[in-house]
C-alpha cells in the first residue's frame, strides 16, 4: 500500500470515530469507509481485504476488552449429529406385514468446564420417549415432533494427571461401562451415578474400572424401587505400533426385579424375550457376568483404503446364574477399517446369539429383532430384546470427516417361537446418512 494512500485512510478514519465509541459502531463505519475508498480508486480489492481483516482485529481485542465473560461461558462447546434413515422391516411368516419407514435422529449437546476439574453438560435429541432410540419417524401428517433430555449430568474428574485417572458422574448420562448393543442399547443413556478410574501402569499397559448404580423406576406405593448396579474392570494393552488388545469383566444385578412387571405403565415396555408368568411379572433373576475381549492389527496400508488399515476381531459371552435355563449369550465378529476420516470406510460381520433369560430384556438392542406370532410379553410382531438370533453386517462411508453413508442389516430368527414351529424369521435393514458437528 502506498504511503499517500494509507495517510488518506488513516485521516478519514479518524474522522469517522466521532460516529460512535463502541467497537461495533467504530468497526461499522470503518467498513462503510472501506466502501468509499474502493469506489474512487484509492484503495484497490486487494488492500480493502487487508484493511477489513486488520479492523476485524482490532474490533475483536476491543470487545474482548470491554465484555469481560465468566470462564465457563467461554468454555461452552456445542456438539451433535442428525441422521436421515431408510427403514425397512420384513418377515418370513404370512401372518406378518413388512413395514418401510423413514426416519431421523437429530441430537446437540452443550458442554462447559469449571476449572479444571469439573464438567456440567446436557443433550436434547428426538425420538419418542423410547429409552432404546432417539428415532423419529415421519408421518401423521407433518405433525411437530418432539424433543427429549437425552443427557442432563456433571462430572468431576478430581484426578487427571500423571499415571491416574478418577472420574464420578451424576445425572442422565452416557454409558459409563464399555460394552457391545447385546448389552446396552447404544442408545440407552442411564440415569444415576458413575465412577471410571484408569491406571496406566507403562506405555503398553492400562488398567481401568467402571462402576454404577441406577434407576430403573421410582414407585411413589413402594419402598423396593428397582434399579440396576454394575461394576466392569478392562485391561487395555498396545503391545506394539501394530497389534493392541482389550480384556474386560463386567458383573450386573437388578435389584426389586419384581416391580418391572409389564402392569407396571411407568416401565418401557418396547423389547421382549424375558420369562414372565400370567400377570407379566418377571420369573427369573438377572445378576449376569459378562467376559469380553477384542484383538486389533493394524496394516500400514491397503488398497482403496486412506492411512493405516485396522483389522478387529472381538466377541462377549455373558451367563446368567438368576436363571437355571436359557441364561447364556454370546457373540463373536471382525471389523475390517474404521471409518473415522475422509476416504475411509469400514465392513463388519457378527453373530450373536442371545437367549431368553441372559440378560434384562429392555436395555438391549431393540435394532436386533425377530418375529413373534402370539404375544410374548405383551409384544407381538418384528420386536427386539432378548430370544434372538442371527447375523449383522454393516458397511460404512465416510464422504469426508464428518459425513458418513452406511447399511446396516440384520437376518435373524427366534431362538424359541412364539407358538413353537412358527416361522419367526425377521430381517431389519437400515440405510443411513450422518453428519456430526
Amino acid at each position: 500500500m502506498t504511503n499517500n494512500k494509507f495517510k488518506l485512510f488513516a485521516l478519514s478514519a479518524a474522522a469517522t470515530a466521532v460516529l460512535g465509541s463502541l467497537p461495533t459502531a467504530q468497526a461499522q463505519s470503518n467498513d462503510t469507509l472501506i466502501d468509499k475508498l474502493v469506489q474512487k480508486g484509492i484503495l484497490s480489492a486487494s488492500e480493502a481485504k487487508e484493511l477489513r481483516t486488520e479492523n476485524d482485529k482490532d474490533f475483536n481485542k476491543a470487545f474482548s476488552n470491554k465484555i469481560s465473560l465468566p470462564s465457563w461461558v467461554e468454555s461452552l462447546k456445542l456438539n451433535g449429529d442428525f441422521r436421515g434413515r431408510f427403514d425397512y422391516l420384513g418377515t418370513d411368516n404370512s401372518n406378518g406385514t413388512d413395514r418401510y419407514r423413514l426416519r431421523y435422529r437429530l441430537r446437540l449437546g452443550v458442554t462447559s468446564k469449571l476449572g479444571d476439574d469439573v464438567e456440567i453438560g446436557f443433550r436434547l435429541g428426538s425420538g419418542d420417549g423410547s429409552p432404546l432410540s432417539n428415532n423419529t419417524t415421519f408421518g401423521s401428517n407433518a405433525s411437530k415432533k418432539p424433543i427429549y433430555i437425552d443427557t442432563a449430568y456433571a462430572k468431576w474428574t478430581p484426578i487427571h494427571s500423571g499415571d491416574w485417572t478418577v472420574a464420578s458422574t451424576i445425572g442422565k448420562m452416557a454409558n459409563p461401562f464399555e460394552t457391545s448393543a447385546m448389552v446396552f442399547d447404544p442408545d440407552y443413556t442411564p440415569e444415576g451415578a458413575a465412577v471410571q478410574t484408569a491406571y496406566k501402569f507403562n506405555d503398553t499397559h492400562t488398567l481401568k474400572f467402571n462402576g454404577g448404580g441406577f434407576v430403573l423406576d421410582e414407585l411413589a406405593a413402594s419402598t423396593s424401587d428397582p434399579f440396576m448396579l454394575g461394576a466392569q474392570v478392562v485391561w487395555d494393552a498396545k503391545w506394539n505400533s501394530k497389534l493392541s488388545s482389550s480384556l474386560g469383566l463386567a458383573v450386573y444385578d437388578i435389584v426389586n426385579k419384581d416391580n418391572l412387571s409389564t402392569a407396571n405403565a411407568s416401565i418401557a415396555n418396547g423389547n421382549t424375550g424375558n420369562t414372565r408368568d400370567a400377570a407379566g411379572n418377571l420369573v427369573n433373576s438377572y445378576n449376569p457376568f459378562v467376559l469380553s475381549g477384542s484383538v486389533t492389527y493394524t496394516l500400514s496400508s491397503v488398497p482403496l483404503y486412506k492411512g493405516a488399515f485396522p483389522i478387529k476381531v472381538g466377541g462377549e459371552y455373558m451367563e446368567n446364574p438368576g436363571a437355571s435355563s436359557n441364561n447364556e449369550g454370546y457373540w463373536g465378529g471382525i471389523t475390517f477399517g474404521k471409518a473415522a476420516h475422509k476416504g475411509q470406510w469400514e465392513l463388519a460381520y457378527r453373530y450373536q446369539y442371545l437367549e431368553a433369560d441372559a440378560w434384562y430384556e429392555e436395555v438391549v438392542n431393540d435394532d436386533n429383532v425377530a418375529f413373534y406370532q402370539s404375544a410374548l410379553g405383551g409384544k407381538s410382531g418384528i420386536v427386539g430384546g432378548t430370544n434372538v438370533k442371527g447375523h449383522l453386517i454393516q458397511l460404512s462411508y465416510a464422504i469426508n470427516d464428518s459425513m458418513t453413508a452406511a447399511f446396516t442389516g440384520y437376518f435373524n430368527e427366534a431362538i424359541h417361537s412364539n407358538p413353537a414351529g412358527s416361522p419367526s424369521g425377521a430381517t431389519h435393514l437400515m440405510a443411513d446418512l450422518m453428519w456430526k458437528f
